[in-house]
């Protein structure tokens, strides 16, 4: 992450490994929550060592006594929950026309959420402009009275006060803990390691651009960025949907966020999942990028003509290929397109892989519609943001 960081992102209790363990087992937990002889079993901490990071959880208002276990023949074991409210994330989707803005709890469960016409081919400035003014809208729409003790002013920049903190939050009684900071999804390639945009497709003047640091600067929060279908495939991992699978975003562009092994896939340079531009059709049409029959081109093609069987089945055999190249389990589909009809899209990708596999002699992948539909990115967004505090992402 990058830009100023306030109480919430730098908390003594959410330093070690250990302490992002326990707070993952007490989130996991929901209401019903854990004992500490339970969260020693579960991590392999010892009793001593659970008793001191559940006493700087309760200390920082994280977590809370939430009754007691039945007797097992000794005193009974006080019981611990994760207070959901003690800190608040942002979601921000930048997609190329239209961007979303969602405000989370600890747990994941959204708050506010925004939605807002965005051009983003219409420059940086612009472009920052607007994302600052959805952040400010969303605490307002939260209760926050208006930006104050957020660090935003009516013109995006710093105001000197301090954000959110342990029980704090907005003046007037908004929000009941501070803001850890704001995670970005936008179209790629990008770096998600340095925040710098690549060669959107369609939009090049992007290239090189840091995007992150640039809205850090416009919020003073922390900030961290990741392409849209990333952000959707950490949403899924970290709420326990997927474990190794593929998530396939068909909207204004097509791309595919992975999850192998419990974790999103990012690439040794941050660029796995440009799905989109496998080249499928060699002296197709062109595509942005550069290439010559791209699946994204043939498919957004086939969308344009509203034929939508065959744009599910081109986006099929890209799945295929996929399934047969990394042997994931399970494919999710998801993006405006296929949600605005989801049946024609599962059933032909669907199909289009159980062709492929019984040509390889082994069982099909299930196909299913993404969970949260329109909202697992921006979702997913605010998520890259809580990630690291339960040791995820």
């Amino acid at each position: 992450m990058s830009g100023a960081a306030g109480p919430g992102a730098n908390l003594t209790a959410l330093r070690s490994h250990n302490a992002a363990l326990v707070l993952r087992l007490l989130r996991d937990a929901g209401e019903d929550g854990v004992s500490r002889p339970e969260l020693a079993g579960h991590t392999g901490l010892t009793p001593q060592a659970v008793s001191k990071i559940t006493a700087r959880l309760r200390t920082e208002g994280l977590a809370v006594e939430a009754g007691q276990r039945a007797s097992t023949g000794g005193k009974p074991p006080a019981v611990l929950r994760l207070v959901p409210g003690a800190r608040h994330a942002i979601g921000l989707q930048l997609d190329r026309d239209e961007l979303t803005a969602v405000l989370v709890d600890l747990a994941g469960t959204p708050v506010a959420a925004r939605t807002a016409p965005f051009d983003f081919g219409a420059g940086a400035e612009e472009a920052l402009a607007a994302a600052t003014a959805e952040v400010r809208a969303l605490l307002a729409d939260a209760g926050t009275a208006g930006t104050a003790g957020t660090g935003l002013t009516e013109a995006g920049t710093e105001t000197g006060t301090e954000t959110g903190g342990a029980t704090g939050g907005a003046a007037g009684g908004g929000l009941l803990g501070g803001l850890l900071g704001v995670g970005v999804a936008t179209p790629g390639p990008l770096d998600h390691g340095s925040g710098v945009l690549h060669r959107v497709t369609g939009f090049p003047q992007w290239d090189g651009f840091p995007l992150r640091d640039a809205l850090a600067e416009r919020l003073p929060l922390p900030v961290v960025l990741d392409k849209d279908t990333n952000a959707a495939a950490l949403g899924l991992v970290t709420s326990g949907t997927a474990e190794s699978a593929a998530y396939l975003h068909l909207g204004t562009g097509l791309g595919a966020g992975l999850m192998l092994g419990g974790d999103v896939y990012r690439g040794a340079r941050t660029d796995a999942g440009e799905f989109g531009h496998q080249v499928i059709q060699l002296d197709g049409p062109p595509c942005e990028c550069g290439n010559r029959g791209c699946l994204e081109a043939l498919c957004l093609a086939a969308v344009a003509r509203d034929d939508h069987t065959d744009a599910a089945r081109l986006l099929g055999v890209g799945a295929a290929n996929l399934v047969r190249l990394l042997d994931i389990d399970r494919v999710l589909l998801g993006g405006r397109v296929v949600l605005a009809d989801p049946e024609p899209y599962v059933r032909g990708v669907a199909t289009m892989i159980a062709e492929d596999s019984a040509r390889a002699s082994r069982l099909p992948v299930p196909v299913d519609v993404v969970q949260r539909g329109g909202r697992a990115v921006v979702e997913g967004a605010a998520r890259l943001v809580l990630a690291p505090l339960f040791a995820l992402g």
